[in-house]
């Protein structure tokens, strides 16, 4: 049970906490109900990527094997049988559905889609250059808009735009990563590095950042956000933003890291820190008023 729990990687689980952003910016975060169903859909998401890590660790078992980390996973490991594993995610996912349509049924419906993306990627999209990295950020993506939707919010634009270049930003550096760690071996673990270098994933990285940074500070000062906030001091926080971003490449150019953002936002103290800062300034913004 402890392998099982292990494969559906909770560490990862913090990805869902994209959900909440349409929670917040749409200053409903001290709405009990509005609070319960964003915590609702959190719970539902967790069991969908948990159930799709452990079907990805099925599809990805020998390449794992390979891997000099993946290879301690408890499924590579030959610690749980992949039969158990794609019966529990069969499992996860129905019942997360379920859960999901009683919810919202329109939230079920992103829910269903998110699971049918992912499951995509697993099984096919994932040896697909370019647009592999498209649906790890749709994941992304699909979070927010699912966080809008059981809320019954519209979500801003400007919101998807901004998490649609940082979701690729962060997907991008995973890529490059892989590469740069497992250098000569990297094709044998994923076989869609054998179409990327370093330079390339370079280039694509500093087009993306530019993007996110031009587009959130689009976003604090267009008359969109200060009609519907009341306040243009949300510009205010675009250092927060621009501080994580180059710590982000820092740490993914100078510190060879990317591989797992999770562990980057928790262990690199000053990153953790900036996001803290953001998250306090953005409250206090759109709140405390």
């Amino acid at each position: 049970m402890l392998d099982l729990l292990k494969s559906l990687r909770p560490s990862q689980w913090t990805k869902n906490l994209f959900v909440f952003a349409a929670l917040v910016f749409a200053q409903k975060a001290l709405i009990e109900t509005a609070l319960l169903r964003a915590l609702a859909a959190f719970a539902v998401f967790c069991f969908l990527s948990g159930a799709t890590y452990l079907i990805n660790d099925v599809c990805d078992l020998e390449a794992d094997r390979r891997h000099p980390k993946k290879s301690l996973r408890p499924i590579a490991a030959g610690r749980v049988r992949p039969a158990t594993a794609i019966g529990v995610a069969v499992v996860l996912i129905a019942g997360a559905l379920a859960a999901g349509f009683a919810l919202r049924p329109l939230f079920g419906v992103i829910a269903a889609i998110y699971t049918a993306a992912m499951l995509a990627y697993s099984l096919r999209l994932k040896n697909v250059v370019i647009i592999d990295v498209f649906f790890i950020a749709a994941g992304f993506v699909l979070r927010v808009v699912a966080g809008g939707v059981v809320i019954d919010v519209p979500l801003s634009s400007w919101l998807i735009i901004c998490m649609s270049l940082l979701a690729l930003f962060i997907a991008f550096g995973k890529r490059r990563h892989e590469l740069v760690f497992l250098e000569t071996d990297a094709p044998l673990h994923r076989p869609i590095l054998r179409e990327y270098s370093a330079y390339l994933l370079d280039q694509m990285i500093s087009v993306v950042a530019a993007a996110t940074v031009i587009a959130y500070s689009l976003y604090t000062v267009s008359e969109e956000t200060v009609a519907k906030f009341g306040t243009r001091n949300l510009i205010l926080t675009t250092p927060f933003v621009l501080y994580g971003i180059f710590r982000y490449l820092y740490l993914v150019h100078q510190r060879g890291q990317g591989g797992n953002p999770e562990e980057m936002i928790f262990r690199d103290k000053p990153l953790a820190a900036d996001i803290f800062l953001w998250i306090t300034a953005v409250v206090i913004i759109l709140y405390a008023r």
